[in-house]
């Protein structure tokens, strides 16, 4: 007979989460989501509450939105077992190594902030929803701070959004005047989790406020020479709102460097992918091999040049990571064999 699982309500648990959780539940271990990760330990969230559990058992790095199993019967033990995630945004570490770091876990929706108080990066754009679509999450783009500009020029800007950002809902929104933050709230229903993604100064913060009804996170204003804000979110958090939903609000990110994201690029170029079905050649790069589609539709003015360019740039870059994974995975292997080499050469050859 199975052993009941306390169930923590408010914090996403589902029915996939106790299938999954089953094998724990019967050691008599409990769910818990992580909240924040700091150093060694992480601040979680249980049926009962609010934990502090350290991470030294595990050789994984957690996220904010993990779940997790702890033993109620030795709090000291810390985090024993790391649920499979369903999802998760992945970048290549920032420090530039062939590794990858786990931005948020287990989320519904990724939320991608851009500022309408200066010109919304396309290019960025186009990156971000790489990696969001490959999170096995569903993207949209939230342009915030429209009351910085007038309403036929938030429109323009939807637009110009929406060519770069095929099958996503992209969302105007002031959290000053409250527009737009219906259709937001709208996606952050009971029990789901949304990630907001974005730079330092996009309104992360204002958002996470606004949707939680009450000033949760820091905010801080952007400068005005350059338009650029101030890191107020020094680390993620998951923030429980009053519908029933959880916000993951992050650190503003100055890059984000792709991760192992090929099927994420299909699905953020879906017109690069479909017009590449007429290509003469099924590896076709789109440079100068003889019948490319893709060519032809720039040529044609059907597909943006910059738009193909910005398709190479990040294939490329999966490229590369592909590489310096291997070139990694092969000085490890040295590292490892080293010690045996170096004792084998200890001792003569017998005859």
């Amino acid at each position: 007979m199975s052993r009941e699982v306390p169930f923590p309500p408010g914090l996403g648990w589902d029915d996939r989460c106790a299938a999954v959780f089953a094998p724990w539940a019967e050691a008599g271990l409990v769910p818990a989501r992580v909240a924040r990760v700091d150093r060694g330990a992480v601040t979680a969230l249980t049926a009962g509450g609010e934990v502090r559990a350290g991470t030294a058992l595990l050789d994984e790095p957690l996220a904010v939105g993990d779940w997790v199993a702890l033993d109620p019967a030795e709090p000291d033990r810390g985090v024993v077992g790391l649920v499979e995630r369903r999802s998760a945004v992945v970048r290549r570490d920032a420090g530039g190594t062939a590794r990858a770091q786990v931005l948020a876990a287990n989320v519904d929706h990724v939320l991608l902030l851009h500022p309408l108080d200066g010109p919304p990066n396309l290019r960025r754009i186009e990156r971000e929803l790489v990696a969001a679509w490959d999170s096995g999450a569903r993207p949209a783009v939230v342009l915030t701070k429209a009351d910085r500009v007038d309403a036929g020029e938030a429109e323009r800007w939807v637009g110009a959004v929406e060519a770069v950002a095929p099958g996503v809902d992209v969302l105007a929104i002031s959290v000053v005047t409250g527009a737009g933050l219906d259709r937001v709230a709208q996606l952050v229903g009971p029990e789901r989790t949304v990630v907001l993604l974005g730079p330092s100064g996009a309104g992360k913060s204002s958002l996470a406020n606004a949707l939680a009804g009450e000033e949760r996170q820091e905010v801080a204003e952007v400068r005005a020479r350059d338009r650029k804000g101030r890191h107020t979110t020094v680390a993620s958090q998951l923030v429980p709102l009053a519908g029933g939903g959880l916000l993951i609000d992050t650190p503003g990110l100055r890059a984000l460097a792709l991760w192992d994201a090929e099927e994420g690029l299909g699905l953020a170029f879906p017109d690069v992918d479909e017009l590449a079905e007429g290509c003469r050649f099924a590896d076709c790069e789109h440079a100068s091999e003889p019948d490319c589609a893709v060519r032809a539709a720039v040529e044609e003015g059907t597909l943006s040049e910059q738009r193909l360019e910005s398709w190479r740039r990040l294939r490329a870059e999966l490229r590369r990571l592909e590489l310096d994974r291997d070139a990694r995975a092969k000085a490890e292997e040295r590292r490892r064999t080293r010690p045996l080499h170096k004792a084998m050469r200890r001792f003569p050859k017998r005859l």
